[in-house]
């Protein structure tokens, strides 16, 4: 999220990097330009109406509450998209810094690799949205929606608050949320952003302040000037580090009556819905003082015990720290894991109903890439991949085991589950097959779903494909988490990061050696969704209701004609059947993961 040049501007095609945008930007001038919000007016659509007035200069702040819990450290700002308050004119440290950040990206380290190159990155359906998005009708034109589906379906992405000005991956963007809200058939979309420390500050400033995790630091060079950069904005005062600096773009969770936005290099941050469906930012969650570092944006919720249960992980020692919380939300002590000896990419972890299931991946920390002028995170062919199983109410690393899983590399995890006989358990996860693209070139990623069987007591590891088609971004009825289940679905990379589509897969067929597929629904040609969601079917009132009784919901986005919509689709029919269709009144950008929250637990939170 770097600061725009007028060399950046010559040279940069607004019209690749907005999907659709109404106008080109201003032509460069002589003088240099130090930064570029992303501004623009929302596109006019017939169909849209809004249930409140949309302005293009400022929105009302939310109402704030009368008792704010102390664990929540507030962001201390609006839900509005354009500031109520005077421009600030920039002082001359900062003019200063600007200058040596556009130095940096245009001499030093300039977004050469395709991999991080904004052009690249944010080319169709990746481009942010320009501005935040009030509550506002949408129109059902298709079947009808459900009455089981009262609630809200949420989804977190990145969403860059500033045009990258140098190099920017995927996963750097500034956490937006895209919310719509369903009752009594009718829908209402809001498009907000989460309010962290990160993006307050900036939104503040004018201009990038912190440099991007997954691109800025691509070499020692590159490393040393943006890490000087960042120490003197932080020695000068303009950066205050107390609040913290990451991002909040990958995932949520509903957890003791509190909905999370997640990233991995932050505290999580609290986030409530209004009744018309609007967001806001509550602000950090530290659980009561007792999180003081960040966690997995993949936490695992056992709805039988309401226990959550999660990890983190870094580049020094202790590489891995498990812990959980009670189902009050209290946080238990951590569990630093020592056997780790080397930093790992630990993206996502796998519970059943006695262990937790980490895996060490060949992707982790890589210093020698990285003096070459590569990124600090690659893949080591060298390594041996591992699954390791810790009963999941440890208190210390003391009954950790390890297995040797040659070739498995996984990024998400589907579910696990406990054999009968408690010899054995079982995973089910996307195991990467060139997990050397994994952050450099996706589109030739291919990621095949695999059974895992370990056996507790011999060591012996079995693996079973279930299927040969590209999946990942899957999702099972979130009340099995942990327990034995029967049906995934998941999407189809084509390639990815792109979906074409969903599929459904019956795990029961695993050990037969079959694919074991019984259902899908592609989206078309030119179009692309996001990760399915599975919702039950009246599931608190329904206790005896068959696993796949419900609906699959996704955004899916027409690249032919700029319309993005909203599927509801039959989880259980061959087809996938589409039960309801909704045209949202703009474009949402592809993003990572979602959560469909209930009316009941929206009124709770």
């Amino acid at each position: 999220m770097d600061a725009l040049s007028s060399s950046f501007l010559s040279t940069f095609s607004t019209q690749k990097l907005l999907y659709r945008t109404p106008s080109p930007p201003p032509p460069a001038s002589s003088s240099p330009i130090l930064n570029v919000r992303i501004e623009e007016k929302p596109q006019q659509t017939q169909t849209t109406k809004t249930t409140q007035p949309i302005s293009t200069s400022t929105t009302p702040p939310p109402k704030t509450t009368s008792q704010t819990p102390s664990s929540i450290r507030s962001s201390s700002s609006s839900n509005s998209l354009q500031s109520t308050k005077r421009k600030v004119e920039p002082s001359v440290p900062a003019l200063i810094f600007n200058a040596l950040d556009d130095i940096i990206n245009t001499f030093i380290d300039p977004p050469v690799k395709p991999s991080v190159d904004p052009k690249h990155v944010l080319s169709q359906n990746f481009a942010p949205v320009p501005n935040e998005l009030p509550p506002t009708e949408c129109k059902v034109i298709q079947g009808s929606l459900p009455p089981s589906l009262n609630g809200a379906y949420i989804r977190n992405g990145p969403n860059p608050q500033f045009l990258p000005r140098g190099p920017y991956h995927l996963f750097d963007g500034d956490g937006m949320l895209h919310c719509l809200r369903i009752s009594q058939g009718k829908a209402t979309l809001c498009s907000r952003y989460v309010k962290t420390n990160k993006y307050t500050l900036e939104r503040e400033a004018g201009f990038p302040l912190f440099p991007n995790v997954f691109s800025g630091f691509n070499g020692l060079t590159a490393s040393a000037a943006r890490g000087a950069l960042s120490a003197a904005r932080i020695l000068t005062g303009q950066v205050d580090l107390s609040n913290g600096f990451g991002l909040a773009n990958t995932s949520l969770v509903l957890f003791a009556n509190r909905l999370l936005a997640l990233g991995e290099s932050d505290l999580p941050y609290s986030v409530k819905l209004s009744s018309n469906g609007d967001i806001e930012t509550l602000g950090r969650y530290d659980f009561d003082g007792k999180l003081f570092m960040s966690m997995t944006a993949h936490p695992k919720i056992d709805s039988d015990t309401g226990e959550a249960f999660a990890f983190r992980y870094g580049p020094v020692p202790p590489f891995l720290t498990y812990f959980r919380f009670d189902k009050n939300g209290v946080k238990q002590p951590d569990v630093p894991i020592f056997s780790m000896t080397r930093p790992s990419f630990l993206h996502d972890f796998a519970i059943t109903k006695k262990y937790a299931i980490f895996a060490d991946i060949q992707i982790g920390m890589n210093p020698l890439e990285m003096i070459a002028g590569g990124s600090p995170v690659g893949s080591d062919p060298s390594k041996v991949s591992r699954i390791g199983v810790i009963p999941r109410y440890a208190k210390d690393e003391s009954e950790m085991k390890w297995f040797d899983v040659p070739g498995f590399n996984i990024i998400h995890a589907i579910n696990a589950w406990d054999e009968e006989d408690g010899n054995a358990i079982e995973m089910v996860a996307p195991n990467i097959l060139s997990v050397e693209h994994t952050f450099e070139r996706m589109e030739l990623v291919h990621a095949l779903v695999e059974k895992v069987r370990i056996d507790l007591n011999t060591g012996i590891v079995k693996r079973y494909p279930i299927s040969v088609r590209n999946l990942d971004f899957a999702v099972i009825n979130q009340a099995y988490v942990g327990k034995k289940n029967k049906y995934v679905y998941t999407a189809v990379g084509d390639p990815m990061p792109k979906i074409s589509g969903v599929v459904k897969l019956d795990l029961s067929k695993g050990d037969q050696r079959e694919d074991c597929t019984v259902a899908s629904r592609m989206y078309g040609k030119g179009c692309y969704g996001g990760e399915p969601f599975f919702v039950a079917r009246e599931a608190a009132k329904n206790l005896d209701a068959e696993e796949d009784d419900g609906y699959v919901v996704s955004y899916v986005h027409d690249e032919n004609t700029g319309e993005s919509r909203f599927l509801v689709m039959d989880a259980k029919s061959p087809n996938l059947d589409l039960v309801a269709t909704v045209k949202l009144p703009r474009r949402v950008p592809y993003g990572f993961h979602g959560l469909f929250v209930a009316e009941s637990d929206l009124n709770r939170i």
